[in-house]
């Protein structure tokens, strides 16, 4: 069969395209609209959550262009006009973007990315925005969890086997060093993103040969310079560890080399790790760290720790690669305002859950940093066109319970949002991983301790400026009259 690189301009659900062209034969053709993704909830109940995706979404707005193979299948099912399908044949992405840099932590109801341009554009990369966003965002997240859960010691990611297809593994992989994690076991995900690539061996590798021993010494034989032995094939304690003592000491010592280290994938891992750092150290091997894996997550790691295990690294699979305790980011796309005779006039979606109605008109989300300490106050979402001005004090207030009230001073206010596209045309230069990882570790050590616990983290406060909560309440005001 022929290997044919995937068109990702129709990845997307068959409604964007009925509303286009529905939108192409009316007055509101030319209509510029602004749309915002945002998401209502932190996954796993968290403080907070990680902003990823960004340059893969970049990629695909980049390469918006229909085949001639797509502009037939799309003939072939009948729905859309013929001059229609000659605008898609000839399309050109002409909006204006901006978005949350990449590694920046993220809370409820902020917009994260928010597209100005012609309607039937804007509505076109909805699907591929949000799956971009979404998957990467939650991986990401859940990195950087499990990270903090190991306090300090390294954390690989081992999930390629588990995920939900390649393309989860691959940019899965990326995400999770975003978030945190030292090094992948993913080769093209290493090799595209300039990042480390970990891994040593499986227990097949120990089956193939005729014991243990001779298992050990042949991979020590082979990578004297990075030799960690996996020693769980039959038993830890009784032949894993004793044979690989055995190879370090007739191997690698005579060699003038040092072991790396040892991986544990089963068993009672605090218990075994223990007596495995007790038995390295009187052998002399103070020096070779202690890897686990199996089914790891920040519980499992959080308590591994508090437990006392030896654990100096942790290579963690599935429950990262799937985040498989809450597998949906749930960012959303919804249109905030459009203009009209040269006014741009604000959009508010209403439900009767109260969590699902949005925040109208074209807006700009802002974080407050404490000029003294560099920890984060708050977030305030201000109209586009309103600025905050650091030198003087300003005032933020709870939007549902608005006594609530604080005066700020002392300082700095920055703007979230960065410019992606302009007309079309991309103006951001996109970093590297390893920048973005290190973006992500100073923005999670900005947020107080309070905001980053695993259990009842305290809730970061998203304001909204006065202007911004006068014009969402008017409108649900003049709504709710309109359908008495």
């Amino acid at each position: 069969m022929e290997n044919k690189k995937l068109n990702l301009t129709m990845i997307m659900d068959l409604y964007e395209l009925t509303m286009a062209n529905g939108i192409f034969d009316s007055d509101m053709r030319d209509t510029v609209t602004y749309f915002d993704m945002f998401f209502r909830r932190v996954p796993d109940k968290g403080g907070y959550a990680i902003m990823a995706g960004l340059e893969q979404l970049i990629e695909y707005m980049n390469n918006l262009k229909f085949t001639d193979e797509d502009i037939e299948y799309l003939r072939s099912l009948n729905l859309f006009r013929d001059d229609f399908i000659d605008y898609l044949r000839d399309f050109k992405f002409t909006c204006d973007v901006w978005a949350v840099p990449e590694g920046t932590v993220i809370f409820p109801q902020e917009p994260i990315v928010t597209v100005r341009g012609p309607a039937m554009q804007a509505l076109m990369v909805e699907t591929m925005l949000l799956v971009t966003i979404n998957h990467q965002s939650l991986i990401a997240t859940k990195a950087n969890r499990i990270v903090r859960a190991a306090q300090g010691r390294a954390v690989m990611e081992f999930g390629a086997r588990r995920a939900h297809g390649y393309g989860a593994a691959y940019y899965g992989a990326r995400a999770a060093i975003i978030g945190g994690c030292t090094g992948t076991s993913c080769l093209l995900t290493a090799k595209d993103f300039g990042v480390r690539a970990s891994g040593t061996m499986a227990h097949s590798w120990v089956q193939l040969f005729k014991d243990e021993y001779t298992a050990f010494k042949t991979y020590a034989e082979k990578y004297p310079d990075s030799c960690m032995l996996l020693v769980d094939t039959y038993n830890v304690l009784k032949s894993g560890i004793p044979n690989a003592i055995k190879v370090f000491d007739e191997v690698l010592k005579p060699l003038g080399k040092r072991p790396i280290g040892i991986r544990i994938d089963s068993g009672d891992i605090t218990y075994i790790t223990k007596k495995a750092r007790k038995m390295l150290d009187e052998a002399g091997y103070s020096d070779c760290k202690i890897c686990v894996s199996n089914s790891l997550d920040e519980y499992l790691i959080r308590d591994m720790i508090f437990q006392g295990a030896c654990v100096d690294s942790y290579g963690v699979g599935e429950r990262l690669i799937t985040a498989s305790s809450e597998a949906v980011f749930g960012g959303v796309y919804k249109l905030a305002a459009v203009e009209k005779d040269g006014a741009v006039i604000p959009k508010i979606k209403i439900s009767e859950n109260t969590a699902k109605v949005t925040l109208p008109g074209v807006k700009i989300p802002w974080r407050l940093y404490d000029r003294k300490s560099g920890k984060a106050i708050a977030d305030v979402i201000t109209m586009g066109h309103e600025k905050i001005d650091d030198s003087e004090p300003y005032e933020i207030f709870d939007p549902v319970h608005t006594w609530k009230r604080k005066v700020v001073t002392d300082y700095v206010a920055k703007k979230l949002q960065v410019r992606i596209f302009e007309k079309g045309k991309q103006v951001y230069e996109n970093p590297t991983v390893k920048e973005i990882a290190e973006n992500c570790k100073n923005q999670v050590e900005s947020m107080w301790d309070e905001v980053t616990r695993f259990e009842n983290p305290h809730t970061y406060y998203v304001d909204l400026s006065e202007e911004l909560w006068d014009l969402r309440y008017s409108l649900l005001d003049k709504l709710a009259h309109k359908g008495e």
